[in-house]
């Protein structure tokens, strides 16, 4: 009897371990997804914000895919975890930032990051609040501004661009209302988090908005602003956003691919199309 129920055990492990084998043959091992001449992708990580930088990537997405490059967007909401997340080479380049804040960054922190390409500007705008027009404006009139000191600099040089101050420019883009030469107007200014500016403008009578912010607050730049800053400016030529890579991977044949497709024909269309003027293309 201990003879036949050790047969049957053995019986029964020997069609688990068949089974077992079967259920293993069938499972179909992992695929590679494939470009269309059959053979595999090459992964490539972008960080960036996620307007308008990771919109432009998503875009990019299919165009990268036919060139061969798996490109994946890796979306940051704050201006330092794309450097670092970059320097410890968790994704391949990042496009979020301009060349002053990198040189800034780099200084701060000991690295060496550089700028692969200049892409687009996103130019600052003077937009009406209670005050529908410059030819309105009189004595003490309030207008916002952005508060930190870049954004502020450029805030004051456009509104002497409009004719309203004059500004010290040996100070440069350090400039504050300190550092105004003349306001005959006795403006008023309320300095606020660039963020907040557009929530103001009920508030204001005119308020100088960057040309992101002006985008998630539905203003278009090129028809309801009164005057923004030209894709000639010294503040486009400065402020000029950019793609960052470590140094040395200018060579990677898939950061050319990407610096090619991001400054293609196709993207330029793309940005005029969707931003129509709240960001610029400077390629």
């Amino acid at each position: 009897m201990k003879r036949f129920f050790k047969s049957i055990s053995m019986s029964v492990a020997l069609l688990l371990s068949l089974s077992m084998l079967a259920a293993c043959s069938t499972k179909q091992p992992a695929k590679l997804e494939n470009n269309q001449n059959g053979s595999a992708l090459t992964v490539l990580k972008v960080g960036a914000s996620p307007e308008p930088h990771g919109e432009i990537i998503k875009f990019i997405i299919p165009l990268m895919k036919e060139k061969g490059i798996d490109l994946q967007l890796v979306e940051f909401t704050d201006y330092i975890q794309p450097n670092l997340a970059l320097i410890n080479k968790d994704i391949d380049a990042n496009y979020f930032q301009h060349t002053p804040y990198l040189n800034d960054f780099n200084k701060e922190n000991n690295s060496n990051l550089v700028v692969a390409a200049d892409l687009h500007f996103e130019p600052l705008g003077l937009f009406p609040g209670k005050i529908k027009s410059l030819d309105q404006i009189t004595d003490g009139v309030t207008i916002a501004v952005p508060n930190d000191t870049t954004n502020e600099a450029r805030a004051l040089y456009l509104l002497e661009l409009a004719g309203l101050i004059k500004v010290n420019h040996e100070v440069g883009f350090k400039a504050t209302i300190n550092d105004m030469t003349e306001n005959n107007k006795n403006i008023k200014f309320t300095e606020l988090e660039a963020a907040q500016v557009p929530r103001s403008l009920q508030d204001v009578d005119f308020a100088v908005i960057n040309g992101n912010f002006a985008l998630q607050a539905n203003l278009i730049p090129s028809k309801d602003a009164l005057i923004t800053e030209g894709e000639n400016s010294e503040a486009a030529k400065t402020y000029v956003n950019i793609l960052a890579i470590r140094a040395g991977d200018d060579t990677r044949p898939e950061i050319k691919t990407l610096v090619d497709v991001l400054k293609s024909d196709a993207t330029r269309d793309f940005i005029n199309t969707k931003y129509k003027g709240s960001v610029i293309p400077m390629f």
